[in-house]
């Protein structure tokens, strides 16, 4: 049975790999407990983790060795064997501890360079061998009063900030590592603590260098709690010498001399079960177990709540696709109908967009109607021009019968021009609210070669109404010079024309039988008789664009796309439903974090009540 602490080290580093260790709120990764070992530079951090580790990996140095974070799970094991492994290089294990010094010391050099820079970014390393307790521990940077050579001014706060974003958090157990060979009152480690963790619940105290302190001194008062308290009492520990170190002195060899000077020491002999780098480990990996015990059932609400953000969010961007060729038919046929209900609600009056097609023809096309010259063309000079010219060599008899008919006609001709601009306008608008009804179709976002595709089938299809539009309008225009409506002329009522007065001049050889009156009255009928066509094709002209046009686009917009796809191979099927590769990635993205949370959460409910 896996161990609590080793399934949570290993949700963590799938965590990690799945950057899912920030953003807004408390991340899972934050959420599981660990331990943060902060101290000065050289109170001996990296020896008490070594100590712990029982190996000797960690790169040596004077000034600011640790310049990233480096996030350290050791794991049990019942093999004899110890190896090490990085998350950058998942597929490497290293049993040369020398090697994994190198490159940690590499890694960092990858981000900060070869320089005294720091990074928040951390290194993730864990560490497999029966010579370790189940634990997880973040080695932080050692804090500093003074930027050095080579430093920024701001090294020394931006140390302190990003030691400060780990042990601030509620779950973060810290380890306060002080020297011994110095006043516990100027202690960096227990000074961030203090301001963190005003209660000590969440701080262990470390004291190293004990067996460097001037004679005749000891440490028991801050060992026993009495110069600085603690809820969790104060661990001593020996670390190698400096000659031990370059002796290559074995971990092992160390930890024994380290339980002999605790044993032989009449200082701390009676507190030497309690003293030294195992218990240590043992004590953080029974108090980290036990945090973890108490924060399970915030653990599994937090792990419930992302499950179901994941789950709403996935259902926002669409599920995966199914490889079978009629599921994809279906799926395109169904992205096409919901295309289809929200074009038609922009035109119903759902959505907005459809009152521009009113528009068109309660302001646009009487506009432009009112704007045709029929004032210059049943002008006096060009009707007497007109049904001079129409008469030929032999004068009419009764009525100008050829002018009204070539007035008319011209007239009637001038109304072509309203009649396709109505059509094309009323055809932007549609082309437009195709535009943004395949923009707002949510279940198209994820596809944009089939967005493309309903589009190029609408336009075309759009194109094709128009086209229809057009020569319907033409035809009603036409229809009225092809047929005049003969009662109108039958109903007018003749006037006798005026003599014209005996000193005016003469405007011509036929002006007796075409005076001014004559001419007038003859444009005054036919511009009533237009007037009356006008008000026909006011009405019959939207008619005929609505019919044409606006009902078939609702009717059969995608009739010939339907048809198209019906016929299509699987492959291009799969083709159209290519989607964004963003979308892609994202969605693969969620599906990867759905399946760790819904694992740790089944593993934790297995694991955390046994």
């Amino acid at each position: 049975m896996e161990s609590l602490i080793g399934l949570i080290n290993k949700i963590q580093r799938a965590c990690t790999v799945l950057g899912d260790h920030g953003g807004e709120g408390m991340s899972l990764w934050e959420a599981l407990p660990s331990v943060a070992v902060v101290g000065g530079q050289s109170s001996g951090k990296s020896s008490v983790l070594e100590s712990v580790v029982g190996r000797d990996f960690l790169p040596r140095g004077s000034g600011i060795v640790t310049r990233r974070p480096l996030v350290l799970q050791l794991h049990k094991t019942e093999s004899g064997s110890e190896y090490a492994e990085f998350l950058h290089a998942p597929k490497k294990r290293f049993s040369d501890f020398a090697a994994v010094r190198k490159e940690i010391a590499d890694e960092t050099d990858r981000i900060t360079g070869k320089t005294k820079q720091i990074s928040n970014i951390p290194i993730h390393l864990s560490i497999y061998s029966p010579h370790v307790v189940n634990l997880t521990l973040i080695d932080l940077p050692g804090l500093t009063k003074v930027a050095v050579e080579g430093q920024p001014d701001s090294i020394v706060e931006d140390i302190e900030n990003m030691v400060r974003s780990y042990v601030e958090k509620p779950n973060c157990i810290i380890l306060a590592i002080s020297p011994a060979n110095q006043d516990i009152a100027t202690s960096d480690a227990i000074k961030l603590a203090r301001e963190v963790d005003p209660s000590g619940e969440r701080t262990f105290g470390v004291l190293t260098k004990l067996d460097l302190m001037d004679k005749g001194t000891n440490a028991q008062d801050v060992l026993e709690g009495r110069a600085y308290r603690l809820q969790h009492p104060w661990v001593g520990i020996v670390n190698r010498s400096q000659a031990d170190i370059n002796k290559n002195v074995d971990m092992i060899v160390a930890r024994r001399k380290e339980r002999e000077y605790f044993e032989t020491s009449p200082d701390y002999g009676h507190l030497a079960s309690r003293m030294g780098s195992e218990y240590l480990a043992k004590l953080l990996s029974q108090h980290l177990e036990l945090v973890i015990r108490q924060r399970i059932p915030s653990i599994i609400a937090l792990i419930n709540k992302n499950i179901d953000e994941l789950n709403a969010e996935l259902d926002r961007i669409g599920r995966p696709i199914a490889a079978d060729g009629g599921a994809q038919l279906y799926m395109i046929l169904e992205l096409c109908r919901a295309f289809d209900r929200v074009f038609k609600e922009h035109l119903d009056g759902g959505r907005p967009g459809g009152d521009r097609i009113y528009g068109v023809f309660d302001h646009q096309l009487p506009a432009a109607l009112k704007k045709l010259p029929f004032d210059r063309h049943l002008s006096l000079k060009n009707v007497q021009k007109v049904v001079t010219e129409a008469d030929g060599y032999q004068p009419h008899l009764i009525a100008p019968e050829q002018g009204y008919r070539r007035l008319i006609d011209g007239s009637i001709s001038y109304f072509k021009g309203p009649a396709e601009a109505s059509v094309d306008a009323v055809h932007f608008v549609l082309k437009e609210l195709v535009r943004k009804s395949i923009a707002e179709t949510v279940e198209l976002k994820r596809f944009p070669t089939l967005s493309n595709d309903i589009a190029t089938a609408a336009n075309e299809a759009l194109e094709r109404f128009r086209e229809e539009s057009r020569k319907t309008v033409i035809r009603l225009v036409e229809m009225e010079s092809s047929y005049l409506t003969v009662d109108f002329f039958r109903k007018l009522h003749t006037e006798p024309e005026k003599k014209p007065e005996k000193n005016a001049n003469p405007s011509g050889p036929n002006n007796d039988r075409l005076g001014d009156n004559y001419l007038r009255r003859i444009g005054s009928n036919v511009n009533a008789y237009i007037n009356m066509v006008c008000d026909t094709l006011k009405n019959t002209i939207p008619k005929a664009v609505v019919y044409c046009q606006v009902r078939e686009a609702k009717r059969s917009l995608l009739s010939n796309f339907y048809a198209q796809i019906g016929r299509r191979e699987k492959e291009r099927l799969s083709a159209m439903l290519d989607e964004d590769p963003q979308l892609m990635e994202r969605r693969t993205q969620i599906a990867k974090r759905l399946e760790l949370y819904k694992s740790a959460r089944d593993d934790i409910d297995a694991v955390a009540w046994k």
